[in-house]
C-alpha cells in the first residue's frame, strides 16, 4: 500500500490484485500534477468540478478517489483498474455510488464540464474515446490531460487538435506534463476509425481468411503478430466435446480457431480488457456458425471459473502492466489455469524464449514440453496431473 498525499489529503492506495511485494505503486508523478493543478497548487486558478466530470484511463482509481467528493464519472477498459477504484474508495471511507463507473464500451455521459485524461500507452484507444466523447463537451469544457513526458508525444497532441481543438502542454514538473485542450465546437472532426477488421492470410491452418475485429487499444490492431501466427501454426489438434479457453484473448483469433478445429469444444473468452472481449466476440461471431457455443467475460484471469472445469488453456500472456516489465500477470494466469483445469487438462503458453515460462511451469506443474520454437518464440504445453 502506498499514501498519496495532495492539497485534497491524504489517501491509501493500492493496485489490484493487492499483492504487499509488489513494489509498483497505484499512482505517479503525472496524477499527482494534475490533482495539483486542478486544486490551484501550481499557482493557477483552481478549476471548477461543481459541473459533470469525467475521468478517462485513470489507471488504479487514484484521481477518481481524490475526486469522489465531486462525484465524477470514471471511464475504464481495465477490468483491474475498476476494481481498484472500488478497494480505494471503500478503503478510504468513500461510497461506492461516489463514483460512476463507466467502460469504454458504455456511452459516455451526454454532457461533459470537466474532462481529465490519463493518457494511455495506446494511441488508438484515447483517438477512439477522444471521438466517443468529443459530442459530449461544449466551448466551456475544460479538458486536461497528464501523463509522463514519455507518454505524451507530438502525435498525441495532433489527435487533441484534430478531434477536440486548440491544444498546448505544460512545462515538465517530475517528468511529468499536462495537456490543455480548448475544445472547438466548430470543428470538423474526421470519422472514427475504430473498430479496425482485416482478413487473415492462408497458411495459419483454420485461421486461414479469417476475419479479425480489433476494437482501438487491442496489441497489434493493424495486423497478426507474428508470436499469435506462431501459436495459431501449432493448435492442439482435438475433436472432442471439451471446455476451452482463450486467456487473456485479445481479439479471439486463437480460440476461434480453436473452436474451428474442434466444432465440439465450448470456448470460453476471457480478458481484463473490454475492448479486447468485445474484439473477441466480433471476431468469433463473424467466423463460425450461430450454434457455435462461446462465452465472453470481462475479469481477472480465471478467477471467476470452477475449479476442476476446464480441459484445455491457451494463452500468450502479457509482460506489460502499462510501461513497466512484469511476470505477475503471467504467473497469476499459469496459477488460474492450473486451478481451473481438470486432471490430464492442458495449458499451452506461447511466449519469448528469454522469459524463461518453462521454469514455472515445471515448478507449478511438475512437468513442462517444449511443443514448438523458433528463434523468437516457443510453445509449451503443461499437464495437470
Amino acid at each position: 500500500m502506498n499514501r498519496l498525499t495532495t492539497s485534497r489529503g491524504e489517501y491509501e492506495l493500492t493496485r489490484f490484485p493487492e499483492d504487499p511485494r509488489d513494489p509498483l505503486r497505484a499512482w505517479d508523478a503525472a496524477d499527482e500534477y494534475l490533482l495539483n493543478h486542478l486544486e490551484g497548487a501550481d499557482g493557477g486558478e483552481p478549476v471548477d468540478l461543481s459541473g459533470t466530470v469525467v475521468v478517462l484511463g485513470d489507471r488504479w482509481g487514484a484521481l477518481v478517489t481524490a475526486l469522489a467528493a465531486h462525484r465524477p464519472a470514471q471511464i475504464s477498459d481495465s477490468y483491474l483498474g475498476q476494481e481498484a477504484t472500488r478497494a480505494n474508495l471503500a478503503r478510504n471511507g468513500v461510497a461506492a455510488d461516489a463514483v460512476r463507473l463507466l467502460s469504454t464500451r458504455d456511452t459516455p455521459p451526454e454532457r461533459v464540464d470537466v474532462l481529465l485524461i490519463r493518457v494511455p500507452k495506446s494511441l488508438a484507444l484515447l483517438e477512439d474515446q477522444l471521438h466517443r466523447l468529443a459530442p459530449a463537451l461544449h466551448a466551456g469544457t475544460v479538458v486536461v490531460g497528464t501523463g509522463r513526458v514519455t507518454e505524451i508525444h507530438t502525435s498525441t497532441l495532433q489527435l487533441f487538435e484534430r478531434i477536440v481543438g486548440p491544444t498546448r502542454t505544460s512545462l515538465a514538473v517530475k517528468k511529468s506534463r499536462l495537456i490543455f485542450c480548448t475544445p472547438d465546437p466548430a470543428l470538423t472532426r474526421p470519422a472514427n476509425p475504430w473498430p479496425h477488421r482485416y482478413a487473415l492470410p492462408t497458411g495459419i491452418g483454420t485461421a486461414s481468411g479469417l476475419t479479425v475485429t480489433n476494437h482501438a487499444g487491442i496489441f497489434c490492431a493493424d495486423r497478426l503478430d507474428i508470436g499469435t501466427r506462431f501459436l495459431l501454426e501449432h493448435l492442439p489438434a482435438r475433436r472432442r466435446p471439451e471446455r476451452v479457453v482463450d486467456l487473456g484473448c485479445g481479439n479471439g483469433i486463437v480460440g476461434t480457431a480453436a473452436a474451428l478445429a474442434n466444432p465440439e469444444a465450448e470456448l470460453l473468452f476471457v480478458d481484463e480488457s473490454h475492448q479486447a472481449v468485445a474484439s473477441a466476440e466480433a471476431t468469433f461471431r463473424a467466423n463460425t456458425p450461430p450454434t457455435a457455443a462461446a462465452e465472453f467475460r470481462v475479469g481477472d484471469g480465471l478467477s471467476g471459473v470452477p475449479a476442476e472445469s476446464v480441459d484445455l488453456v491457451l494463452n500468450n500472456p502479457p509482460f506489460h502492466t502499462h510501461h513497466a516489465t512484469t511476470d505477475t500477470t503471467a504467473w497469476r494466469m499459469f496459477t488460474g489455469s492450473r486451478r481451473a483445469l481438470r486432471t490430464g487438462g492442458e495449458l499451452w503458453v506461447i511466449g519469448n524464449r528469454h522469459l524463461g515460462y518453462h521454469a514455472k511451469l515445471r515448478r507449478l506443474f511438475g512437468n513442462c514440453e517444449v511443443v514448438a520454437s523458433n528463434p523468437k518464440f516457443v510453445i509449451l504445453r503443461a499437464v495437470k496431473r
